[in-house]
């Protein structure tokens, strides 16, 4: 009977520790909501209160005074320059060799892949995944919501228009946009 009672009591103190914990991560939530909205007059989740974005840049190895959101998900080998920022909800694909340049934008929900499994899933699964390097070079905009197929080079100083799908190379100074992407301005 003791052994019984001693099992109830351990399910309830972690229930306990349990629900303390879960207040104190509320109240945390709360401070660091009231700090961003006076200091910065912005309201972030959770994760983005509590993790700083140029520390994670730094600690996958980007260049100086680059950012990155923990919603942001990256894979394989990406390089970063300096003083880009990498906006929330993005995907970069690294699997095949990715390169973003110095003081680039890249908006809020942008894909950038280096690797597709086209040939692998229409072939039932006997081809391989296909690899190859993508670019973004210096001083580039990506808009929201764009989409960069593998083995694309956005050459420098270029714009890529919101909602854009990317399938081919551009020049430097390229303003693109389009499903796909073409040249509406150099």
């Amino acid at each position: 009977m003791a052994k019984k009672f001693k099992k109830m009591n351990r399910k309830k103190d972690l229930k306990y520790e349990v629900r303390n914990l879960f207040i104190l991560i509320e109240q945390l939530k709360v401070e660091l909501n009231k700090k961003f909205s006076v200091e910065l007059n912005r309201s972030l989740p959770f994760t983005d209160l509590l993790f700083d974005r140029w520390e994670r840049a730094q600690l996958l190895g980007f260049g100086n005074k680059s950012s990155v959101y923990d919603s942001s998900y990256i894979f394989g080998d990406v390089y970063v320059g300096e003083n880009t920022w990498i906006g929330p909800f993005t995907i970069l694909d690294g699997s095949g060799g990715l390169k973003i340049g110095s003081n680039c934008s890249i908006s809020a929900s942008v894909q950038i892949y280096s690797h597709d499994s086209v040939k692998w899933a229409t072939s039932g699964g006997t081809e391989p995944y296909e690899y190859e390097s993508t670019v973004i070079e210096d001083n580039c905009y990506i808009g929201p919501n764009s989409i960069i197929s593998k083995g694309v080079k956005i050459g420098h100083n270029s714009i890529i228009g919101a909602n854009s799908f990317v399938n081919k190379s551009f020049p430097p100074y390229s303003k693109i946009a389009g499903t796909p992407a073409k040249i509406i301005k150099t």
